[in-house]
């Protein structure tokens, strides 16, 4: 399966392909070596002795042997310890309701902030934006957030926003954006400095020196979404010839 898998790379699978384990793949009694691990990412699924496609895309590899699915999709699942971008919506008693763009609010307890007590509440007002990560994202269970890691410490995390730009983008987009060696990240930060906020749940938060600027950059995330790579880098050099 593992080398069928890596011919597939690059190539758009839709949902229902699948993919079985060879014989040479099989667990031996009487050989030491046991078959290789295939780690299956997000669009992908193990099922017995099959490999089962369920989202639609190209399917992307990375070594050893992770495989994933890379989609243009836009609505966002939670899953625990991802950080997303959230819209405070209302405040119950001790808990704040923030919307991120799911199928149901998330709940964000008061003590869920680096230093909050009893005493020392945070200022959260309705409206505000959060940059926070699931603590609870089961499909049973109401997800919870908190804008602290598991030392305590805020790590970037908590309330932000003041004179940015919120939009939507499609969440491969999000991914490519938060990969270390992110060509559009880059590409961006030699055109114009600027802050930019990232959530996994497919909005971005982005502020630079000036207005038009701002409106600039958030209109070149949006058009990478259907761009390749020769055409994004093409209208990046357009862009900067004119800002100049």
């Amino acid at each position: 399966m593992l080398s069928n898998l890596k011919e597939k790379v690059g190539t758009v699978l839709l949902p229902g392909d699948e993919f079985s384990f060879g014989s040479e793949e099989t667990i031996s009694l009487t050989e030491q070596t046991r078959p290789e691990k295939v780690v299956c990412g997000p669009g992908l699924r193990r099922s017995g002795d099959r490999l089962l496609v369920c989202k639609s895309g190209v399917l992307r590899h990375k070594e050893p042997n992770v495989f994933w699915m890379d989609s243009q999709q836009r609505r966002y699942v939670p899953v625990k310890g991802e950080t997303v971008i959230g819209i405070v919506t209302a405040k119950v008693m001790d808990i704040f309701k923030i919307d991120f763009g799911g199928s149901e609010q998330a709940s964000l307890s008061y003590l869920a902030f680096e230093g909050a007590t009893k005493r020392n509440r945070p200022n959260v007002q309705v409206g505000d934006l959060v940059f926070a990560q699931f603590l609870i994202a089961n499909k049973d269970m109401e997800p919870e957030l908190v804008c602290i890691d598991s030392s305590g410490r805020a790590n970037g995390m908590g309330v932000f926003g003041a004179g940015g730009l919120l939009f939507r983008v499609s969440l491969g987009l999000v991914r490519r954006l938060l990969s270390p060696q992110s060509e559009i990240r880059f590409d961006l930060e030699k055109m114009f400095p600027c802050e930019l906020v990232v959530g996994m749940n497919g909005r971005v938060w982005v502020k630079s020196s000036t207005i038009q600027q701002t409106l600039i950059i958030a209109n070149l995330l949006q058009s990478c979404d259907t761009m390749t790579a020769e055409q994004r880098q093409q209208l990046f050099r357009k862009v900067q010839q004119e800002a100049l």
